[in-house]
Parts: C-alpha cells; structure tokens; sequence
C-alpha cells in the first residue's frame, strides 16, 4: 500500500508553518486528531465534562479495541495512561522485588528507565545488570542469554532508543525472555506508529507507549499493555475507585483486566485524539508507514554523511525514522536554535537522556532529525542546505 504524500500533507496543518523533524519528540497531529481533540474540549465548555464524557462513552470505549488492533492485543490488555513514563511506571513499580533479583537492562536504555532501575536497587537490595552491546550496537542476545539466570526478576530495554536510529531485535529479545520464563518490559515509546509492533511477535508481557510520538496523537496521552495470561496476577503499585472496588469494609476488588492500572481522571478529550490518532496508523497501514519511514530517513543519512565535519552515529543492524549526527567542534544547541529561527525543527540527544550509550562512545551530546510520513525529499534537501550553511557560518 502506498501513502498519498500530497493529502497527508493538506491534511496536517504543521505542514504549511515549519519544516519538522522532531516526530522523535512530538510528530505534528493531522486535522483529524486536531479537531476530535478540540471537539471534546468545546463540548466540555458547552455542557460540562462529565456529562461530556457520558455522550463520547461509546467513542471513549473504542479507544481500546483500536489501540489493541494496532499491537495485536486484546483490548482487555490496553490501559489508557496520560504519558509512557507513567505507563512503563505502573508497570515497573508493581512488580515485588526483592534483595538480589535482577533486572537485566542495555546499554542504549532511557534515563528515567534507569533512574527507575537505580531507585528499586536501593530500596529492595535488588541488582541492575547492563547486557553489552553486539558489534551492530545493539544488545547481544548471545550475552543477554547468559546473564539470565534463576535470580533474574525481569528483562526492560526501550525498543528504540531516544539517541539514535537503533532499533533492538525485541522479538529476539523475547523468545530469550519466554524461554527463560522471566518478565519482559518493552519500552516502545519511539516504536509504536514507526514499525510494525506485534506484541504476541514479540511476546513482551508490558509495552508501554506515548501518544505524541510517531502516533502522532496529543501531547498527555498514552497507554499500557499487560499481557494477561502472564500479568493478570500483578496488582498495580497504586489503586483507586476506577482500578478497583471497595467491596466490603475492609476488602477491595481489583478489576480483572488491564483498566486495573488506569486511575479515574484522564484527559477525556485526548483519549478522543488518541483513538482518531491510532485508527488512523491502521488506515494507513503501519508496513506502508514503516517503508516511508526507512526511506526517508536513509536518504538522509546519505545525505548528511558528505557534509564536512558532520558524522552520522545511528547504530543497529535495524536503523528507523531517527537520524542522529555529530558536527565536529559545534554547540548542537545553537544550530538547533541557529535552523529553529528558519522554521526547521530538530532537536538534541544528551547524555542525560543515556548517559551508558552516548558516554560510552565519547559523544557528550548529538543532533536528532527524526522524520514522518509527512516529510517528502524536498524538505530534505532543504534541511541539509540551511544545516551545511549554518556550519559554514561558524
């Protein structure tokens, strides 16, 4: 299936204002999202919000199935969380670890991850165990095969790392994981909306996600998904009247499916945008927007490796829609400011956000393009001029 550049384009407002290349960081919204989004909060203002939510319930409802079909779950397994962060949270935090479990983990892995790691080891006395990396950059299945053994708690790396083109073998990852009979936690917040994301593939028993990334849904969404057959005896590290039931003085009842990790106040109007968001992922069809994704971002890899002093540094056999580059000598913040002033958005990868990985290759910081489906060839070639004019400047 091939996509209609020209009416993705029309149809994403975005398009006529700024040249974006930070989807990585938040992808433009088409007027589809835009409007369910501003639709909901106009009827709130209009009628209030309860009695808002009470007439959207059967779209509210249908946010479920239509997340659930994007990763080949069952919409008993999707709960609606308003970030990833909060999302792989619930996930992470509920688990009982105890004085030397081990959480294995990568090296390209996220810093809120890792702080999250670091937190619970000295809580609980549990251990943090980082597998190496390949010589593709990615992480050894051979090496992480070994470092599993009867004391191994849990098995978390991020899909797609936030510094780079990398994309992690996590099938691989998790037929090791299953084999094994250990806990599997996919960080896909760059992945889902990118690639074709099958969690039964994969067989990851969480997966946590963000609605503003390559779903292109708003900003203050995202959603949880907890494999039941694996995770059903799990109870959520917080509870309250929506996750759960006051069933007798003294006793409660939590619910059944993954809702059990939802609370009851969520921004009503952006599960609206996220459904609107992930149905349209399955219009398009995620195969034909993985292929857009690739080609464009190859093109501008090639693109960038000629410039002077610029160095690409993606990684990975795989490598997705996140381009990532050093230019020797440069303050990266200032050209991202310097391209910023001629309405071209990119951004920059620090090691603040993977402090193992970027350290580890001696880069203190990178530049991150990361493009969309509504990106065409033209944009490219005008990103690479304005950047190879703004080096030039220096």
């Amino acid at each position: 299936m091939s996509l209609d550049i020209t009416r993705l384009r029309a149809e994403t407002p975005g398009c006529a204002h700024v040249l974006h290349l930070n989807a990585a960081g938040s992808a433009l919204p088409s007027r589809r999202t835009l409007d369910a989004t501003l639709d909901h909060l106009r009827l709130e203002a209009e009628i209030g919000g309860y009695e808002a939510a009470d007439k959207a319930r059967d779209t509210l409802n249908g946010f479920y199935p239509s997340v659930a079909r994007l990763i080949g779950a069952h919409e008993g397994e999707i709960a609606f969380i308003e970030n990833a962060t909060r999302a792989w949270d619930m996930a992470f935090y509920s688990l009982d670890f105890q004085p030397g479990d081990r959480i294995l983990t990568c090296v390209s892995e996220y810093s809120s991850n890792y702080i999250s790691y670091l937190q619970v080891a000295k809580k609980t006395g549990a251990e943090v165990v980082v597998v190496p990396d390949d010589k593709h950059g990615q992480i050894d299945l051979g090496a992480l095969e070994r470092a599993i053994d009867k004391r191994t708690k849990l098995v978390s790396i991020s899909h797609v790392p936030t510094q780079g083109g990398l994309v992690q073998p996590a099938e691989a990852v998790g037929k090791i994981t299953n084999d094994a009979g250990v806990l599997y936690l996919l960080d896909a917040c760059q992945s889902v909306g990118q690639l074709p994301v099958d969690v039964n593939m994969i067989g990851c028993d969480f997966l946590s996600m963000t609605g503003r990334k390559y779903l292109r849904g708003p900003r203050g969404t995202g959603f949880l998904y907890a494999k039941a057959r694996t995770t059903s005896h799990i109870e959520p590290v917080f509870l309250d009247n929506h996750a759960a039931r006051w069933s007798d003085d003294n006793a409660y009842t939590v619910m059944g499916d993954a809702k059990r990790f939802e609370n009851w106040e969520r921004y009503f109007a952006g599960v609206i945008g996220l459904k609107v968001a992930a149905d349209q992922a399955n219009e398009l069809g995620v195969e034909a927007i993985w292929a857009r994704l690739r080609h464009l971002a190859d093109g501008l890899r090639a693109r960038l490796a000629p410039l002077k002093g610029v160095t690409v540094t993606d990684l990975g056999q795989v490598r997705g829609a996140i381009v990532t580059f050093a230019v020797a000598g440069a303050d990266h913040n200032a050209l991202k400011m310097a391209l910023r002033a001629q309405a071209i958005n990119v951004s920059v990868s620090t090691q603040f956000s993977s402090r193992l990985d970027l350290k580890g290759r001696g880069l203190l910081n990178v530049m991150r393009a990361s493009v969309h489906v509504y990106n065409t060839e033209e944009e490219l070639d005008r990103f690479v001029a304005a950047l190879d004019a703004v080096i030039s400047r220096r």
